[in-house]
């Protein structure tokens, strides 16, 4: 009971919150007079652009790669001068090369993939001027990607789709007050923010243990609300200066989902059929709510454990904070993990395999169940067309969508932006079972062993972040392979989505017909969920036969030991 309790108080604030911010993040789309476009004017002054002139799918994608490009270089070039910066408490050495191109890769396409120590390799300059700022750059990108779909679907016969740095600037607006309130409030739970490198203290058993300080709220805020999940200290959210307490846990939990729930009513508004938008945000929720029963249900036991004949009557405990419990833990992975997040607060190696099954494939569909902020909405909208091409295709009419026809070009670019992380997913993953660097990078012998390169590049390809931590992905293999799969996750799908943008915007309005499925009820809502968990079961069952369901099955025996370490 307590259990349903805290799932269901979660959920509800995380509603609420969404419709509250859903209205002013909408508003933001508009060219009226007022103190906010005159504000917005004067940051595009200072980017030297007038944000006049409208740009085809083209130039939008170039200035995308523009931006994202020089941010990668940003990057990598302040972790491998952050010890002849300031700003550097500790006297940090320089990042290793590879680790700092992964590291910038990671943070501009909203992965957060941390193949290092933060507390221990970056200093504070690095964590606030690049990665802190890449936190707020990438999650406004997938806010103006939105923008630019939603002009596609409300255009008629013209080729542009607004112009990204206007689109940027909004989708910063969205951002940094919700930041700075978040932020405060972590602060006022006991969360650091300071400049000061660290503090010694004195333990009960003697002798002294020192502790890494920095600006940390400032970080931790940006992390959750913009679903980039980058932590301050090396084992994220299971810190206990990164995430003190239960009620920092709660807020920290409602902000990495509240952004993309309200994406889909700012949706509703932008198209102007709200009722969709609703009809959306009820889709995701379907989608995770019986994720999140089947990880609560499946990390309140502890089999193993009570066969060793210890008590197990708290559940599965191991690699959990006790000041969480495994409700909340299990709570946090699902969301994590369906939100694009990849913020932690337990460690996921040591879940269940059922539970660690369930985490994956929350992302192995795409990060299309809440998503990242503005890339889970888009997300999901390239599998509502695929939907609602395959239902118009059983009715023998020309599928429509919001007034507009899907046909061949729009199917295709769907397609594409669907089955390029999953490409990736599957070919790195083969190419780790049979490069020594990867079959031995595992800490774990068979099925889990599997498992963990199974999540690592579900983790990449889907711009996630979060990792089973006995994987060991330092090596030259694993750092390429992870940085690439990072790159075509993000900007592949960004790409194919901008030109779908365009090929909805050249066309015209047609009028609402018989054939027309209805885009706000509950066959819907069905029809587009099934859609969801069909290509995901078609694509990665068979991997996941060879992880999880094979881990789960015989815990103790598996023939499958590719990626066992001998």
């Amino acid at each position: 009971m307590n259990a349903a309790v805290q799932v269901i108080a979660t959920l509800l604030l995380v509603l609420i919150g969404a419709v509250v911010i859903s209205r002013p993040i909408a508003s933001l789309d508009s060219d009226r007079p007022s103190r906010r476009k005159r504000f917005e004017q004067f940051i595009l002054r200072l980017l030297g652009e007038s944000g006049a002139t409208e740009m085809s799918f083209r130039r939008y994608f170039g200035a995308v790669l523009m931006l994202n490009v020089v941010g990668v270089g940003v990057v990598y070039a302040l972790q491998r001068l952050q010890h002849l910066l300031p700003f550097n408490p500790l006297h940090l050495p320089a990042v290793p090369p590879g680790t700092a191109l992964n590291t910038a890769i990671s943070f501009a396409s909203n992965t957060n993939w941390q193949a290092y120590g933060g507390e221990t390799t970056m200093s504070h300059l690095t964590q606030m001027a690049a990665l802190t700022t890449q936190n707020f750059v990438s999650a406004a990108t997938g806010i103006a990607i939105v923008f630019a779909l939603a002009r596609g679907f409300t255009r008629q016969r013209v080729e542009t789709l607004g112009n990204f740095w206007v689109d940027l600037v909004r989708g910063l607006f969205v951002l940094a007050p919700l930041s700075l309130l978040l932020a405060v409030a972590l602060v006022i739970d006991g969360v650091p923010q300071t400049l000061t490198g660290s503090v010694t203290a004195q333990l009960v058993q003697g002798g002294e243990q020192i502790i890494s300080l920095g600006p940390v709220a400032s970080q931790i805020a940006i992390k959750q609300l913009g679903t980039n999940g980058g932590g301050f200290f090396n084992v994220n959210s299971a810190h206990p200066l990164e995430n003190p307490t239960p009620f920092s846990n709660l807020l920290q939990l409602a902000a990495l989902l509240l952004v993309p729930a309200a994406m889909c009513l700012v949706w509703g508004r932008l198209v102007k059929d709200r009722r969709h938008g609703r009809a959306l945000l009820i889709t995701m929720t379907v989608l995770l709510v019986p994720a999140v029963v089947a990880v609560v249900v499946a990390e309140s036991h502890a089999p193993v454990i009570e066969a060793l004949g210890i008590d197990a009557s708290d559940g599965n405990m191991e690699g959990k904070e006790v000041r969480f419990g495994t409700t909340q833990s299990a709570l946090w992975g699902v969301a994590t993990t369906a939100a694009s997040n990849g913020a932690v607060n337990a460690m996921h190696d040591s879940f269940s395999p059922l539970g660690g099954g369930v985490l994956m494939v929350m992302m192995l569909l795409g990060e299309v169940v809440f998503g990242g902020v503005g890339s889970g909405l888009y997300g999901l909208m390239l599998f509502v067309i695929v939907a609602v091409f395959i239902t118009g295709l059983m009715v023998g009419r020309t599928p429509e969508l919001l007034g507009k026809k899907i046909e061949a070009s729009e199917m295709k670019a769907a397609a594409i932006a669907i089955l390029a992380p999953s490409a990736c997913v599957l070919s790195g993953l083969a190419l780790a079972c049979v490069v020594p660097e990867g079959a031995a990078s595992g800490a774990n012998p068979g099925p889990h062993g599997f498992s963990e390169l199974l999540y690592a590049f579900a983790s990449t390809a889907n711009n996630n972040g979060s990792a089973f931590g006995g994987l060991a992905a330092t090596g030259p293999f694993l750092v390429t392979a992870h940085a690439l799969c990072m790159w075509i996750g993000r900007f592949f799908v960004i790409g194919a989505v901008l030109a779908l943008a365009q090929s909805l915007a050249t066309k015209a309005s047609v009028p609402t017909s018989s054939a027309t499925l209805p885009t706000r009820g509950p066959l819907f809502v069905i029809v587009v969920a099934g859609t969801v968990v069909l290509v995901g079961a078609l694509t990665f069952v068979p991997a996941l036969a060879l992880g999880p369901i094979a881990e789960k099955r015989r815990p103790s025996r598996s023939p499958w030991m590719c990626c066992s370490q001998r």
